[in-house]
């Protein structure tokens, strides 16, 4: 049985998906065993394969390609444990005049907000056109998703960083419980 999708991704991102001489596409194709066409004039990509879940990875960095991630990034949704969150600005507007602040909350003077909100959750951030992206480890996305939707809701600066630290206690204190080894 063969598994199909067809996406569309912005125009001026198809060279990136494709790369030089092919090479990115080619590498998607390879770890992922699906069939990649892309149609450059129109944007639209069409994934072919029988593995629904690796169909499934490569529509995942197909997208992310398109959202503004470096395919290296991309790539990283290949390991079970990582996931992918697109959010919609739009979703956060009442009027079309707003979308250029709200992507400056969440990027943030000098990119200041952004760093921080990679550097707590160990993530990537990528703000592409109408959208916020994340790439990272399942939990960590979520959480950096959550901080995104803050700034997007308004949402001082310095209570989202606040949260952040608070959360980044916590995974850190999650992982040194599940390292130590106890014993009655």
């Amino acid at each position: 049985m063969e598994y199909f999708y067809e996406l569309r991704i912005p125009k001026d991102r198809v060279a990136v998906l494709i790369g030089k001489k092919g090479e990115t596409k080619e590498k998607l194709e390879e770890n992922t065993s699906c069939q990649i066409r892309v149609n450059s004039k129109e944007g639209e990509v069409f994934l072919k394969g029988k593995d629904a879940l690796q169909l499934y990875s490569a529509r995942q960095m197909v997208t992310a390609i398109g959202r503004g991630f470096n395919p290296d990034i991309a790539l990283q949704l290949l390991r079970p444990d990582y996931a992918f969150e697109m959010i919609s600005i739009p979703d956060f507007i009442s009027n079309p005049n707003q979308l250029k602040r709200l992507k400056g909350r969440v990027i943030g003077a000098n990119g200041k907000s952004r760093r921080m909100i990679e550097e707590h959750t160990e993530t990537s951030i990528s703000v592409y056109g109408k959208t916020v992206s994340v790439i990272g480890q399942s939990e960590h996305t979520g959480i950096a998703k959550a901080a995104i939707t803050m700034l997007l809701r308004g949402s001082q600066h310095s209570k989202v960083y606040q949260w952040l630290e608070k959360k980044r206690r916590e995974l850190k204190k999650t992982k040194l419980l599940e390292g130590m080894d106890i014993r009655e």
